[in-house]
C-alpha cells in the first residue's frame, strides 16, 4: 500500500453512447523526471515549464531538495519549476512505487557527501534494482543492498568507466547511469549483455535530453557498436525545459473513442517526439480507427467494430494494459508478444492483466514473453489494480463497455495523472477538461 494515499474503489463509469471530448493532459513524467536530475548538476539555474505534478515528479522533487537541489515553485505556476543546483549531502530519500526515482537517483547520490537511504512502498522492495546497484558499485560506488531499502556511501565523486549489464528488464537501468555520468570522472561507457533492452524510445529520449544540455552522448548509431552506450564527463549546460504532454497518460482517452465508436481529441501533440506514448496512433489504426494528426491536435475515431491484433509491444510496453483492455473488448484474438520484462514493473503486469480480465469473465492467457486475449461476454466485477496506474486506467476502458466494473484502486492514478477520476468523467459528459497548474481540475 502506498505511504501517503488512501485506497480508494470506484465504480467505473459505463456508458451506451459515443464519447466525443477534448481532453487536455498534463505534462510527460518522464521527461519532467529526466529534466530534473539533469538540472541538478548543471552548471547553473534552470527551469523546466510545463511540469507534471503527479506523486512520481513531487516523490523525484522531494528526493533533489533532500540532497540539497534548490527547487523553487512558482507560486502563480506550479507547473514552472527553478532549480539550482547545490553540494550534495546525506540524507533519506522516499522512492513510493517509483521507478524513475528508485533507478535515476541512486548515481546522483555517489556524487554526494554521506549515506543516503532509500526506501520506498511495500510493492516498490520487489522491484529488480541489483542491475543498477552493482554496476555502481563496479565503477567504485559504495552500495550496501541490492533492492529497497538500500544506502549509497558518496565521497563527492565516481571514477566511473566502463560496465557490462544486463538491462533486458528495464530500459531504466541505462537511462539511470547515464543522467548523472557527465559529472563521473571518466564518464561512463554501457555495454548491454543479454536479450534485447526494452522501452528503447526511453533511452532515445535521454540521449536527446542530454545532448540539449551539452553532454557528449555516443549511442549504438553513432559508434557501430551494438549495445554500447558511452557518456563523456564534462559540464552540463542549464536548460529551460519544456514538456511534452504526457502520450502514455493520453492512450486510456484515446481508447474511449474506439471502444465506444467515437471520437477524442488531444490537443498539443507533438509532431515528432521520443515518447513511446506516440505509438498509440498505428496501434489504434490497426485496431480499425481512424487517427488523424492536424496542427498539433490529434484526433481519433473509434470504429464500428474493434479488430483484434497481433503485435510486439517490446518497445512500448507500458501502453500493454491499454491494449490489453482494448484486445478484451475486440471482435476476434489478439497476440500481445514481447513484453516478459512487465513481469518486473508495478506489479507483475502479464499476471494482473490475464487475473483481472478472467475475474470479469474474460479469456486472457499468459505466453513465454506476452499475452492471448480470446475476446468472450464481460461481466461486472472487482478489478485489482495492484497499485499500479495503467493496471487502474484499464479498468476504467473496460467499465466503459462492462457496467459494474469496480476499480479497487483508482487512487494509484495520482502515480503519473491526479484527477484522472474527474478528466474521466468530464470526457463522458462531453465537456473539455485537463489538469489546473494547482492539481486540481476544471
Amino acid at each position: 500500500m502506498r505511504k501517503d494515499e488512501a485506497v480508494s474503489t470506484w465504480t467505473a463509469p459505463s456508458t451506451t453512447e459515443p464519447v466525443h471530448a477534448t481532453v487536455i493532459l498534463p505534462g510527460s513524467k518522464s521527461m519532467t523526471n529526466r529534466a530534473l536530475i539533469i538540472s541538478a548538476l548543471a552548471t547553473g539555474p534552470s527551469t523546466v515549464s510545463g511540469t507534471l505534478r503527479s506523486r512520481d515528479t513531487d516523490l523525484m522533487i522531494a528526493a533533489l531538495r533532500d540532497l540539497g537541489v534548490r527547487i523553487d515553485i512558482d507560486e502563480d505556476d506550479p507547473t514552472e519549476l527553478h532549480i539550482i543546483p547545490g553540494p550534495l549531502h546525506g540524507c533519506s530519500i522516499e522512492c513510493g512505487l517509483a521507478g524513475t526515482v528508485m533507478r535515476f537517483v541512486p548515481p546522483l547520490a555517489t556524487l554526494a557527501y554521506g549515506a543516503v537511504f532509500f526506501d520506498g512502498d511495500e510493492q516498490a522492495r520487489s522491484r529488480p534494482l541489483d542491475t543498477i546497484l552493482g554496476a555502481l558499485r563496479s565503477v567504485g560506488a559504495q552500495v550496501d543492498g541490492n533492492s529497497l531499502p538500500f544506502s549509497v556511501t558518496g565521497t563527492g565523486r565516481l571514477s566511473g568507466g566502463v560496465v557490462d549489464i544486463d538491462a533486458s528488464g528495464s530500459s531504466q537501468f541505462v537511462s539511470g547511469l547515464m543522467l548523472s555520468a557527465a559529472a563521473f570522472d571518466d564518464g561512463i561507457t554501457i555495454h548491454h549483455v543479454g536479450k534485447p533492452v526494452p522501452s528503447m524510445p526511453h533511452i532515445e529520449m535521454t540521449v536527446h535530453m542530454l545532448r540539449q544540455a551539452g553532454v557528449r552522448v555516443d549511442t549504438p548509431h553513432d559508434s557501430g557498436d551494438a549495445d554500447t552506450w558511452r557518456v563523456h564527463p564534462g559540464p552540463v549546460a542549464p536548460v529551460h525545459w519544456v514538456i511534452e504532454p504526457d502520450l502514455s497518460n493520453a492512450t486510456p482517452f484515446l481508447a474511449a473513442a474506439a471502444v465506444t465508436g467515437g471520437e477524442v481529441r488531444v490537443p498539443q501533440w507533438p509532431a515528432a517526439t521520443t515518447q513511446p506514448g506516440d505509438a498509440i496512433r498505428e496501434i489504434l489504426r490497426s485496431m480499425g480507427a481512424e487517427v488523424e494528426l492536424t496542427d498539433g491536435t490529434l484526433v481519433v475515431s473509434g470504429p464500428e467494430v474493434l479488430h483484434g491484433i497481433d503485435i510486439d509491444l517490446h518497445e512500448v510496453g507500458e501502453l500493454t494494459p491499454t491494449v490489453a483492455a482494448l484486445a478484451a473488448l475486440a471482435d476476434g484474438p489478439s497476440w500481445l508478444r514481447g513484453i516478459a520484462h512487465l513481469r518486473g514493473h508495478e506489479t507483475d503486469r502479464l499476471k494482473a492483466l490475464a487475473t483481472e480480465i478472467g475475474r470479469l469473465g474474460g479469456r486472457a492467457v499468459e505466453t513465454a514473453d506476452g499475452l492471448e486475449i480470446t475476446p468472450v461476454p464481460l461481466t461486472a466485477g472487482l478489478w485489482q489494480a495492484y497499485a499500479d496506474h495503467r493496471m487502474a486506467t484499464a479498468g476504467a476502458i473496460l467499465g466503459l463497455r462492462v457496467p459494474g466494473v469496480q476499480v479497487d484502486d483508482i487512487g494509484t492514478t495520482a502515480k503519473t495523472l491526479p484527477g484522472f477520476e474527474t478528466l474521466w468523467s468530464d470526457m463522458l459528459a462531453g465537456s473539455q477538461s485537463c489538469l489546473e497548474t494547482d492539481g486540481t481540475m476544471s
